[in-house]
């Protein structure tokens, strides 16, 4: 969720080698990106069989895009739980852009 309210959403996308596949966050984040927005305030991560913690390379990309502050909610449909970014990925590498 953009900080303007706006709502992107995302799917994995899988591939046979695995290192192709593409999180569900981090297409909801580029699409969000390729639209031109970049004020982000929340993700929230569902699945309905596992609490869906985001892997390593979507944590990165939320630290690139998104901030430590950034709202991180992971639900099996039953259980919530919400984390800071910086909490999931802390002294998080970011690219010096000045």
């Amino acid at each position: 969720m953009c900080s303007d309210g706006n709502f992107f959403t995302g799917v994995n996308v899988e591939n046979s080698s695995f290192g192709l596949t593409v999180c569900a966050e981090r297409v909801a984040i580029f699409k969000a990106v390729s639209e031109g927005f970049r004020d982000f305030r929340s993700i929230t991560i569902l699945s309905d069989t596992f609490m869906p913690y985001p892997c390593g390379a979507c944590r990165q990309v939320m630290a690139e895009f998104c901030g430590g502050d950034f709202e991180v909610v992971v639900t099996d449909g039953k259980r919530f739980e919400t984390y800071k970014l910086s909490h999931l990925l802390p002294e998080a590498f970011r690219y010096n852009r000045s």
